[in-house]
């Protein structure tokens, strides 16, 4: 019996750690705010045990979201072949947007862990940059040579929009429905990348011949 209690004890933490991810599963596709306090409540344990498996909440959210997010490859998986950068970064800032809104409880929370610690190194994953860099490989290797400034400009310039920030401020300050922000953020997406292209002189069969092309 005495061999038995440790496994026991082993079984019952992960089955505690199991139940405090689950809540903050359940919580995090909701609207409502997401604190530890309230895990903890929907995981039937006390604010001190989950902090005992969980040192702060963005860790806790972590775990909870690892593996829902796209990967680049994925979020663009539908244009993979196009070596439009306009129409590239219009799916994938869609992409992007619809999950945050999906899982806008856990966003909501790491942002705001992030502007409370601001400097700290991984707080916040920055889906976007893939997304953005993955968007924009069929002018990376012409624009980003050529006109290297330029190129950065446009990263920067896209990851104002194609952001969670960019989201939020159209539903919760301008008071847009999701469908509308989003549509919002496509549009300034596309426009920030077509003006960049039309400075740069790239033309439809630049961008067919670009050797550093996606596809």
């Amino acid at each position: 019996m005495a061999a038995d209690a440790p496994v026991g004890r082993v079984n019952q933490k992960q089955r505690t750690r199991g139940a405090i991810v689950a809540a903050a599963s359940d919580l995090i596709t909701g609207s409502a705010e997401v604190t530890m306090p309230a895990v903890a409540r929907a995981a039937l344990v006390s604010e001190a045990t989950a902090y005992r498996y969980f040192p702060d909440l963005v860790s806790l959210l972590r775990e909870a979201v690892d593996g829902t997010w796209p990967s680049p490859a994925e979020a663009l998986a539908s244009v993979a072949h196009s070596t439009d950068p306009v129409e590239r970064i219009a799916v994938g800032t869609e992409r992007l947007l619809r999950h945050v809104q999906a899982y806008q409880g856990a966003v909501r929370a790491t942002i705001a862990a992030s502007v409370v610690r601001p400097g700290s190194g991984g707080v916040r994953p920055g889906h976007r940059f893939g997304i953005i860099d993955l968007a924009l490989a069929p002018v990376a290797g012409s624009l980003g040579r050529e006109r290297p400034d330029a190129f950065r400009h446009l990263r920067q310039d896209l990851a104002i929009v194609v952001s969670a920030e960019a989201l939020f401020t159209l539903t919760d300050l301008y008071g847009l429905s999701p469908d509308e922000a989003i549509a919002s953020a496509v549009r300034a997406a596309r426009a920030i990348t077509a003006a960049a292209l039309t400075s740069a002189g790239l033309s439809a069969a630049d961008l067919l011949t670009e050797p550093g092309r996606a596809g």
